[in-house]
C-alpha cells in the first residue's frame, strides 16, 4: 500500500495549501479609502495615457500621407519592406506588398522599386526573393534595387536616405504597419506617402496589429534619438543607376 508522505496525497494537499497561502499574501489590495482609490484610478489612467502617446503620434504624423494604389502621387521610388519568407518564397503578406509595387510600376506611378529586407544569414535572403517575385510580374530587373540590411523599419528608412540617397518615396506595407513606416521614414529624412495594402484579417493580421502598440514605443525612441542602423555602410549608386536606366 502506498504511504502518505511528501509524495502521497497528504504531501500534495500540503503543497496546494502552501501555494494558496502564498498567493493570498501576494494578492493586490486596493486602497480602502476613497481618496486612495481615486489616486489609484488616476495613476492607472496616467499609465494608459503615456502608453498610448506613441501610437497617437504615429496616427497624427501619417494621417494625411496615406493613399491607395489608385490615388498615390506619382513618385519616382517605391520602398517595399520585407515581411518574411515561406520556404524561400515571399509570404502572403509580403506578396501583397510586392503586387502593389508591380501595379504602381505598371501604371507609371513609380519608376524604381527599392526592396529592403533581411539577409543576415546565407540561407535567408528576403531581397533576392522579392526581386524574383517582381521580375516574374513584369518589373524589369534594372528597375529593382536591393537593400540587404533592412533588418527593421528604422534601419530600412535610414539606409534608404543615407545609403541609397532617397529623398522622397512611396512606402508599401500592410495597413497595420504603414503609419509607423511613414513616421520613421519622415524622421529619417525621407518625405513619404504610404500605401497600406489589403490583408486577410487572420491570426497574423491581429498579431501584427497588437504588435504595433508595442512597436510604437520603439518607433518614438528611434525618431527622437536617431540611432545608427545595425549596418550602415558606404553610399551606393543603385537607385540613381536604376532611375537612369531605360524603361
Amino acid at each position: 500500500m502506498r504511504r502518505s508522505g511528501a509524495g502521497g496525497p497528504s504531501g500534495v494537499r500540503a503543497r496546494v495549501r502552501g501555494c494558496v497561502a502564498r498567493l493570498g499574501r501576494l494578492r493586490l489590495r486596493l486602497p480602502r479609502t476613497r481618496r486612495g482609490q481615486r489616486r489609484a484610478v488616476q495613476a492607472f489612467m496616467a499609465v494608459c495615457v503615456v502608453a498610448l502617446l506613441p501610437a497617437t503620434w504615429l496616427f497624427v504624423t501619417a494621417q494625411d500621407r496615406l493613399h491607395t494604389t489608385a490615388d498615390v502621387p506619382r513618385t519616382r521610388v517605391a520602398v517595399v519592406f520585407g515581411a518574411g519568407l515561406w520556404e524561400g518564397e515571399p509570404s502572403p503578406y509580403l506578396a501583397h506588398r510586392l503586387d502593389a509595387a508591380a501595379e504602381l510600376y505598371e501604371t507609371g506611378r513609380i519608376e524604381v522599386v527599392l526592396v529592403t529586407g533581411d539577409n543576415s544569414r546565407e540561407e535567408y535572403d528576403e531581397p533576392d526573393a522579392m526581386r524574383a517575385y517582381l521580375t516574374e510580374r513584369g518589373v524589369p530587373g534594372r528597375r529593382i534595387v536591393s537593400d540587404y540590411a533592412g533588418f527593421d523599419t528604422w534601419d530600412s528608412c535610414v539606409r534608404a536616405k543615407q545609403v541609397f540617397g532617397v529623398d522622397r518615396a512611396v512606402l508599401i506595407s500592410q495597413g497595420f504597419h504603414i503609419r509607423r513606416a511613414v513616421a520613421l521614414c519622415r524622421a529619417a529624412g525621407v518625405s513619404s506617402y504610404g500605401v497600406g495594402v489589403d490583408a486577410k484579417h487572420d491570426a497574423t493580421w491581429y498579431y501584427g496589429g497588437a504588435r504595433e502598440l508595442f512597436a510604437a514605443g520603439k518607433a518614438a525612441f528611434d525618431s527622437a534619438l536617431q540611432p545608427d542602423p545595425r549596418f550602415l555602410g558606404p553610399r551606393e549608386p543603385g537607385v540613381d543607376r536604376a532611375l537612369a536606366a531605360p524603361r
